[in-house]
């Protein structure tokens, strides 16, 4: 189930693209209307912010099988990058959470006004990159919604900032939130045979440091700044909790993936049961 997506296979995922994606796509990476945070509060990388937004959105539709219908949750929503776009896309409601405090307001104010249907909470859970101060455990958290209450969840670039303890106890409460039959779309650092050779010799980007696994991280100083899994261990902690891959992994280029779409890997796993 996990294997890598050839040359061939990624042309095929192409040319099936509905061109009416495509089309919003393109809209929403151009839509000099759409609101964008001032330069001084992103916090969650570079790069164009409508036009990564936008790309997201084709993964979440093209692979993750995103539906308009859905009820999405975004875990580690950020600035709202990934919640602009969705505004375009979505006829139901979407939920976002975050640690960061100023993410949270500056979303609260640019979108929820336009789309009350997007909803938008801080939890101030203790992280050491983005959160220090937080008063509450990641790896005793709770988040804050109903049982079986959304259809898809998104975590993009989540698990690479969480460690063992907290990528577990996330895993319990998205299979807790999540409602059976539904998806949850993951990018993140897969460590496979391949990535674990571009680790012993030096070549994968972040430059992880060589250990046995199942956790790998790149800066002893800052753990959390890049965090990546084992691939089957990571799985065998979504699978304990009734979530399995929905697709073969997209592999990402940060471990020399010549072909990859995405700088990381990209995952969608499936909760045991019917919607």
């Amino acid at each position: 189930m996990n294997e890598i997506l050839t040359g061939n296979r990624l042309a095929v995922l192409r040319r099936n693209t509905d061109p009416r994606l495509e089309w919003l796509c393109a809209q929403i990476a151009r839509n000099r209307f759409l609101p964008v945070p001032p330069p001084d509060r992103v916090f969650i990388g570079d790069g164009d912010f409508r036009a990564i937004g936008a790309e997201f959105l084709r993964h979440f539709v093209r692979y993750g099988g995103l539906k308009p219908s859905d009820r999405v949750l975004e875990i580690g929503c950020g600035i709202g990058r990934m919640a602009l776009p969705l505004t375009q896309y979505l006829e139901s409601s979407y939920d976002g959470v975050d640690i960061v405090d100023d993410g949270i307001r500056w979303c609260q104010e640019a979108i929820t006004p336009a789309y009350p249907e997007f909803r938008f909470q801080c939890l101030d859970v203790a992280n050491a990159l983005y959160n220090p101060g937080g008063r509450f455990d990641a790896a005793k958290s709770t988040l804050p919604y109903t049982d079986h209450g959304h259809d898809f969840i998104i975590l993009t670039s989540v698990i690479t900032h969480l460690r063992t303890a907290e990528t577990v106890r996330y895993a319990a409460e998205i299979a807790r939130v999540l409602r059976p039959g539904g998806r949850v779309f993951l990018s993140l650092f897969l460590v496979d045979a391949k990535a674990r050779d571009g680790i012993a010799k030096k070549t994968a980007r972040p430059a992880f440091i060589d250990a046995p696994g199942p956790e790998y991280i790149a800066d002893e100083n800052a753990p959390n700044a890049a965090v990546a899994y084992s691939e089957a261990f990571l799985l065998s902690v979504f699978e304990a909790q009734g979530l399995r891959p929905a697709k073969p992994v997209l592999r990402g280029h940060w471990s020399g993936q010549r072909e990859a779409e995405n700088f990381q890997d990209l995952l969608v796993l499936e909760k045991e049961g019917a919607r």
